[in-house]
């Protein structure tokens, strides 16, 4: 799978846009506030209906206007879909082959895979613990579309359960049946949400530890899944385990007015050689420890969708030194499509099948166009 045109209306600094990327290689350089990240963004925001930056749609609007769009070309088994994601007056409407699709779900689900490393996602290693549960949401939403309907229905029975947690707290009188059949739908979903989660940190940690030590030659690199329930039982167990645990803190919960316990409390915790990261961790191991978290899961995307997922990387070769340039590029694969920004081109020369693209001032121009043999 790879992304064969990008078009750009009114997107951040770009009033109009459209350009054909290679299959494989992709550079686009230049200044900064030039417009690469807001490249990469669209590209993100056309796969998931939605910017890795967390950024409120309307932020993604160029000043001065009211609509903009972001349309793709998609080639996946030998078939072209056209993509489309148009935001206005608080509106997003998502397109397939120029067909409106209603659930979000269902546009992830049939659209591109991406996996995106800018300089940021340090924050998911030192940010607060929802920077860590919004990156695990945002990887499972691609690879299930089962997870990201789970997820929002546990939200919204979350928000129910709280309301009455609120009223309880004011003593305003409540269905207390009602209030157990909430409960009791919530935990059915977090078990399912925990069972997918731990699932998927387990496929991470098979192969970010050797990735990990092939960049840096440092080994013991692994992520823990850190819940405030035991998860070493089967689901009946679980469940019981959720139930009195939310028995045994009615009152503390009541006096917060808020549902303590679940996946919507979940945590992730880095390790190299059983230092703790985000506490003891340089920004060079941080930076590192991200991207291989990013590079295990190209494999998983693969084996789960079927098809390689498109990854972009900003600006990340200025922060790594000539060796794990070399070792980074060994990891991707030619079955797969990258996209890179750069202040400068030699710090992507390993690239040197690589069709390059000069940006200034939300400009696009073509410098060189090679295929992934070199000519």
């Amino acid at each position: 799978m790879y992304l064969e045109e990008l078009q750009l209306r009114n997107f951040r600094n770009y009033d109009a846009l459209k350009i054909k990327l290679n299959s494989h290689f992709n550079i686009f350089y230049g200044n900064n506030a030039q417009g690469k990240t807001n490249l990469l963004e669209s590209i993100y925001v056309l796969g998931l209906s939605k910017s890795h930056l967390l950024n409120l749609d309307s932020n993604l609007i160029k000043d001065g206007t009211d609509i903009c769009k972001i349309k793709g070309i998609v080639k996946k088994n030998k078939l072209k879909t056209k993509l489309e994601v148009e935001l206005k007056n608080d509106q997003k409407i998502l397109k397939i082959d120029d067909n409106e699709i209603k659930k979000i779900t269902d546009y992830i689900n049939s659209s591109i895979n991406v996996i995106i490393f800018y300089p940021e996602d340090l924050e998911i290693i030192k940010g607060s613990p929802n920077n860590r549960r919004n990156f695990i949401n945002l990887e499972l939403s691609q690879l299930s579309d089962n997870y990201l309907k789970i997820l929002t229905e546990y939200n919204k029975l979350l928000k129910i359960r709280n309301d009455y947690l609120k009223k309880m707290s004011k003593n305003i009188s409540i269905d207390e049946t009602y209030f157990q059949i909430i409960t009791n739908y919530l935990i059915d979903k977090a078990i399912i949400i925990y069972k997918m989660r731990m699932k998927f940190i387990n496929k991470i940690n098979e192969s970010s530890n050797k990735i990990y030590y092939e960049l840096t030659k440092l080994s013991g690199f692994n992520i823990k899944y850190i819940t405030n329930i035991s998860l070493n039982s089967n689901d009946d167990i679980l469940k019981d385990t959720l139930l009195k645990t939310y028995e045994k803190n009615r009152k503390k919960e009541i006096k917060l007015g808020a549902t303590l316990y679940g996946p919507h409390r979940d945590d992730l915790e880095f390790y190299l050689q059983d230092k703790d990261l985000k506490t003891y961790g340089s920004q060079g191991q941080k930076r590192v420890a991200i991207l291989a978290t990013k590079l295990s899961e190209i494999a998983i995307f693969k084996q789960y969708t079927n098809n390689s997922p498109i990854l972009l990387l900003d600006d990340v070769f200025s922060e790594l030194d000539d060796i794990k340039k070399n070792n980074l590029v060994k990891f991707i694969s030619d079955d797969i499509q990258v996209i890179v920004t750069t202040t400068e081109l030699k710090n992507v020369n390993k690239f040197s099948t690589a069709s390059i693209f000069k940006i200034k001032n939300g400009e696009i121009i073509k410098v060189k166009e090679v295929d992934k043999d070199g000519k």
